[in-house]
């Protein structure tokens, strides 16, 4: 009480004031509450990641796959190392194409069927590619701070077969088989009628294609995005631009484009007639006939007729494909024991085992032309008749 009888106001003591956090109303999804599927929803949108139609597809289906054997509403954070193992079980007996096979089953009960019925499963190197791209998920879920750890690092099954193994060079016999073939020896025309003895003569894409790949051994695809303007004179030596640059074109790697001078064979068979006709016929592409494919690519149509066409001239093999010409003109280049540096440029190969090659190998200009078409020139397949493609018509191009 003050002194004039009045009463003073009680003071509380201080206090800290908690104020709590605002809530807002739409709230990210937790990471603890992302399933398998969410997840790589995400990463699949994820703009800073970029990928071709052909491997947005791929990673969708190979998702889609894992997904069904893990179930739709699987949290992706209870997926553990074991649960991973269980995946690799499931994958490792699967058979190829299963969906489009047995759309109705789920991948487990198809895994189960296949064993069952000794049905062949997918080879090592799908499974292995199956894991791979589910531990790039979780790889970037733990980049993204949606998972603490990937449980699938480094999963995968042990493959006893070589590189050299997976794909094989055609052998002479098969060579002879496919060169001699109708459409090369004379054929009804290179569309339905490739396959029956007939007087015409069609060379386009289905004859030249295999003769690029035998004697330039570039890729596929490489090939069938070329453009005229492609094939052209450097310092007086006739050569293909394997590029990128281009409407529609791409390359597998950065080490791909290079320069790989024409072999005389092709020009002894008028392939640079051939060139010259596509120039005046105002053809932007070399091969105009052949289309684009769902994936952006030149050469998947392509593809699917070359595996008709091995069966057609009873040049099928196992672990034989288009791509064995790039193995036989490697197989070739060792036999001129061409150096190992030449080849691998000529081959688009990158010289180590990472992106770019040896940092050695960024200095200086590279290989002159000359020594390039030299090379080139020495690539020969003894055994191999191949005169009855050769012309004395030459252009006057391959002198000039």
């Amino acid at each position: 009480m003050s002194e004039g009888g009045s009463v003073l106001p009680t003071v509380e003591p201080r206090s800290e004031r908690i104020v709590s956090p605002i809530v807002l109303d739409i709230a990210p999804l937790a990471p603890a509450a992302l399933t398998l599927a969410e997840v790589s929803e995400r990463y699949l949108n994820d703009p800073t990641s970029a990928r071709t139609a052909k491997s947005e597809t791929i990673y969708r289906t190979t998702y889609a796959t894992i997904i069904g054997i893990v179930g739709a509403d699987a949290p992706a954070a209870s997926i553990n190392r074991e649960t991973c193992r269980e995946i690799l079980d499931v994958l490792r007996r699967l058979p190829p194409n299963a969906k489009k096979r047995w759309p109705e089953m789920s991948p487990r009960e198809v895994a189960d069927m296949a064993t069952a019925q000794s049905i062949a499963p997918m080879s090592v190197a799908n499974v292995n590619e199956y894991m791979n791209k589910l531990s790039t998920l979780f790889n970037w879920a733990v980049k993204e701070e949606m998972l603490t750890r990937n449980p699938a690092r480094g999963l995968k099954i042990a493959d006893g077969t070589t590189a050299r193994e997976k794909r094989r060079p055609f052998s002479v016999q098969q060579l002879q088989r496919i060169f001699d073939a109708p459409i090369y020896r004379g054929c009804v025309d290179d569309e339905r009628g490739f396959t029956m003895i007939g007087k015409e003569r069609p060379k386009r894409s289905r004859f030249w294609i295999p003769l690029i790949g035998l004697f330039a051994g570039m890729r596929l695809n490489e090939i069938c995005q070329l453009h005229t303007a492609d094939v052209r004179k450097l310092d007086g030596i006739w050569c293909f631009i394997v590029t990128g640059q281009g409407e529609g074109k791409r390359l597998k790697t950065a080490s791909s484009e290079r320069i790989v001078p024409v072999h005389p064979a092709l020009i002894n068979m008028a392939f640079l007639k051939y060139v010259e006709d596509r120039r005046r016929s105002g053809d932007v592409r070399l091969f105009p006939e052949l289309c684009v494919d769902a994936f952006g690519l030149h050469s998947g149509r392509f593809s699917r007729w070359f595996a008709r066409f091995l069966v057609t001239c009873d040049a099928a093999a196992d672990r034989t494909c288009f791509h064995s010409f790039r193995h036989s003109f490697r197989d070739a280049m060792r036999e001129a024991k061409v150096d190992r540096e030449v080849v691998l440029a000529l081959g688009g190969w990158a010289s180590s085992g990472f992106a770019g090659g040896a940092v050695a190998d960024q200095y200086g200009q590279g290989f002159s032309y000359a020594l390039l078409a030299d090379a080139v020139a020495q690539i020969s397949y003894p055994n191999l008749n191949l005169t009855h493609l050769y012309t004395n018509e030459l252009m006057d191009l391959s002198r000039t």
